[in-house]
């Protein structure tokens, strides 16, 4: 069985817990704690040397890590992965935009916030967070205004990178009330039949 290393608060590892309800796929959770080290350790660090989570075990004993790296791997195959060119490079395109300008701010702010509670030492970067943040939820509140999904009429894994973190944008400060685009969007993917929430 696969089994995932995880943080259920973590929108990193809500991806691929996400991901595997939607294909319906079995898996074990491993419950895994940043603060306490549990990512630090000789066993966890031969699995992913960069010892961060999430990481995948496959049947076999392969450790696939990076949350998007995971999400192409499970999706292959699937209706969440496009197979035409075009759309699957743009699925690539919101998956890189999600690391690049979106996860550093918007995660981190949530991070600073709800996991940290708000030290002193840390304010200038929340407020830097919340500009650049912002900024990544216009992007995003330009193309769901075209389109129901980012990449066109159907959800694929481009949503659930960004929806992971967007949802409980909420926990690192950021008002949603001026994006209606993003939330008729969250609305949409919280609709699917096997959606499941973060911690449910």
């Amino acid at each position: 069985m696969l089994k995932v290393y995880g943080d259920y608060k973590s929108g990193n590892c809500y991806k691929i817990k996400l991901m595997l309800h939607l294909l319906g796929r079995e898996y074990q959770w491993v419950a895994m704690d940043i603060l306490a080290g549990d990512t630090e350790t000789a066993e966890f660090l031969a699995k992913n040397p960069n010892g961060k989570i999430p990481v995948l075990e496959l049947e076999d004993g392969t450790c696939l890590w990076e949350s998007n790296a995971i999400l192409n791997y499970l999706a292959d195959g699937s209706e969440f992965l496009p197979t035409e060119p075009r759309l699957r490079t743009q699925v690539l395109q919101w998956q890189f935009f999600e690391q690049y300008s979106h996860e550093p701010y918007v995660a981190v702010a949530r991070f600073i916030q709800f996991y940290l509670n708000m030290p002193a030492e840390r304010m200038g970067e929340y407020k830097a967070c919340q500009i650049r943040g912002n900024k990544a939820l216009r992007v995003m509140e330009t193309q769901l205004q075209a389109t129901p999904y980012l990449v066109g009429e159907q959800y694929s894994i481009a949503d659930i990178a960004l929806y992971a973190y967007t949802h409980v944008a909420h926990e690192g400060g950021f008002d949603l009330s001026g994006y209606p685009g993003i939330q008729a969007w969250l609305k949409r993917v919280a609709a699917h039949p096997q959606h499941v929430t973060m911690q449910g």
